[in-house]
């Protein structure tokens, strides 16, 4: 089974060239220690956990899987110690609050761990990963007095946290939630209901589980307007935030899954639990929106981790096994060559690299905009969330897509071998598939983007993207081929919106019709503009005499393959957006007949 290894190479790449972060840590308040080399050393520590502590329970964690007894859910075996040596060595507080025991270092360092994290392990890594999302919505929609009371055992890693959106009558209709909230003469309020889905919902990694709960106060309007937000945890905490007696709160039962067996996924009771409004009343979707979007980065982060980790697996083997002849031979000695010779091995290797590294560099611009977010000026803060706005849905729907492709091209690398458990391609294939369902599912990331982010502001936001596409495709770049390939797709970029802006005034299902791949299209687009960037970079390296010869010609092929191979599907999701609704909507019940 293969094991993970950090890419830290192309993390360099990405973090130092194509990115510059030492230069944009010096320009936020509070980050200049971040210079090359105290960033080099973060990156090389968290290298070291994932390969040598969280990638090992990787097949540990599928094979064992979560256990559910009375009520308590255990984790497999070694996933509590290593959650204990993640928190004992700081990781947790990394980039949070030092206000409140954090290290205060930006989102994006974290951002870099968190990708090695969800590579080597990444049922493990999501109990750190929800914890983070739920100290972030806490940060900036809690009380200073809730904050000074719940954020430092967060922070420290003492104790997770969830989000409890769904319930079993309604996914992402979250507007017919029963979930009720009761008021308490102390401020406080009594929570009853039932949640599903509910990732970590239980564990034995901490001592208390801070649940964010989303719930309707008796008397509130109906629909998500009466949706309010409630920290409530599952071990009550006194005013001097040591533990209490055990709340209202139960897990139920566990979900047998398809994949990431390491990660609970629970039923989640709420028995008259006592919990604390977050936010205003009936503002709770706005509040858990903070978490959602969070967790969406981290979702694009599992997808392109994953595409990292088939890529490796089916990489060796395809070095190592041998199968027929390839031409030209590249061992003519032997009675076959390695499959790596054969075309399309290589494509599909190819298309694995692609997606891994064109992933790796979108999701960390999108860190980047965070940290603009949080320690920028005023007017970056409002450019990076605007930015920001229109990149999430793309990165979380695309790179999820990209890395069950890439997934499914590692089980047919290794042809039969990758259908059995011993060669972890199929661990990977399953687990990876979750990614396009959670955190809204990658047709919801194609409607968010195309009625809230595209047609919302009639394109504005769009249109500041895709201008810089085309300023850097038209600057005299040194990969002049690959800029006219992704002008052109720009182009079509720019078309199909406008098409479908005029087309929505008069067939109110062309959005539901097109979205997921309207989403694709600007998937494919956005990648292509990083790829060509680093194309650029790569050309002028190897021009004045790098030394990292095979580094830099790997980065330029792979860049031009990706303009070749994979950005020409732009095209067909443009054919498809345009063949309208009418072949989903106007077809009659007779199509569905058994």
């Amino acid at each position: 089974m293969p094991r993970y290894q950090a890419p830290q190479r192309d993390i360099r790449f990405v973090v130092h060239e194509l990115l510059d972060l030492p230069a944009h840590y010096r320009h936020l308040k509070g980050c200049e220690v971040l210079d090359p080399q105290v960033l080099n050393a973060i990156v090389e520590q968290g290298a070291r956990f994932a390969e040598e502590v969280l990638s090992p329970l990787n097949p540990v964690g599928d094979q064992h899987g979560c256990q559910w007894q009375a009520g308590q859910v255990s984790t497999p075996p070694g996933f509590a110690e290593a959650y204990r040596q993640f928190t004992d060595n700081g990781w947790q507080a990394l980039d949070k609050d030092p206000h409140y025991g954090g290290q205060g270092l930006p989102p994006s360092v974290g951002c870099v761990i968190s990708e090695m994290l969800f590579s080597a392990n990444h049922a493990w890594a999501m109990y750190n990963s929800l914890t983070g999302g739920a100290i972030s919505t806490l940060g900036t929609h809690a009380s200073e007095a809730l904050k000074k009371r719940f954020l430092p055992p967060l922070i420290e890693g003492r104790w997770s946290g969830t989000m409890c959106l769904t319930e079993a009558h309604c996914g992402s209709d979250l507007g017919l939630l029963r979930t009720r909230a009761l008021p308490q003469a102390d401020g406080s309020y009594r929570i009853t209901g039932s949640k599903v889905f509910i990732s970590a919902g239980d564990h034995d990694l901490t001592e208390n589980i801070l649940h964010l709960v989303l719930a309707r106060i008796d008397g509130a309007p109906a629909g998500v307007k009466g949706i309010s937000l409630f920290l409530v945890p599952k071990v009550t905490v006194n005013a001097d935030a040591s533990l209490g007696a055990a709340n209202g709160v139960s897990c139920g039962s566990i979900e047998h899954k398809l994949g990431i067996h390491g990660n609970a996924t629970c039923v989640m009771n709420f028995d008259n639990a006592s919990g604390y409004l977050l936010g205003e009343a009936h503002r709770g979707l706005n509040a858990m929106f903070t978490f959602i979007n969070e967790s969406r980065l981290a979702v694009a982060q599992q997808g392109q981790g994953q595409a990292e980790s088939a890529f490796q697996g089916a990489l060796g083997y395809a070095r190592e096994r041998l199968q027929m002849r390839a031409t030209p031979r590249l061992k003519p000695e032997q009675a076959a060559d390695p499959i790596i010779g054969h075309p399309d091995v290589r494509r599909m290797l190819l298309t694995q690299k692609a997606y891994a590294e064109g992933g790796r560099m979108l999701n960390y611009a999108c860190a980047q905009l965070v940290d603009l977010m949080h320690h920028g000026d005023a007017s970056e803060q409002i450019a990076a969330e605007r930015r920001l706005a229109l990149l999430t849905p793309i990165a979380k729907g695309f790179l999820t897509e990209a890395g069950n492709e890439a997934a499914q091209l590692g089980i047919q690398v290794f042809g039969g071998h990758g259908y059995i458990r011993e060669s972890g391609m199929e661990q990977i294939a399953r687990d990876v598939r979750i990614t396009s369902i959670y955190e809204g599912t990658n047709c919801i990331q194609g409607l968010d983007l195309l009625t809230r982010k595209v047609l919302a502001d009639n394109g504005e936001a769009l249109n500041e993207l895709l201008t810089e596409i085309e300023t850097f495709c038209h600057t005299g770049q040194p990969s002049a081929a690959l800029a006219q390939a992704l002008a052109q797709q720009i182009v079509a970029w720019r078309e199909i919106s406008h098409w479908l802006s005029q087309q929505s005034k008069n067939d109110a299902s062309v959005i539901g019709s097109s979205a997921v791949d309207y989403l694709m299209l600007a998937g494919y687009c956005v990648v292509g503009y990083y790829w060509l960037r680093a194309a650029t970079l790569a050309e002028r390296q190897l021009s004045t005499g790098s030394t990292e010869t095979d580094f830099y010609e790997g980065k330029r092929e792979t860049a031009r393959f990706y303009m070749q191979r994979l950005l020409p599907r732009v095209a067909l999701h443009r054919v498809l957006i345009e063949s309208g609704s009418a072949n989903l909507m106007d077809i009659g019940e007779a199509a569905f007949a058994q």
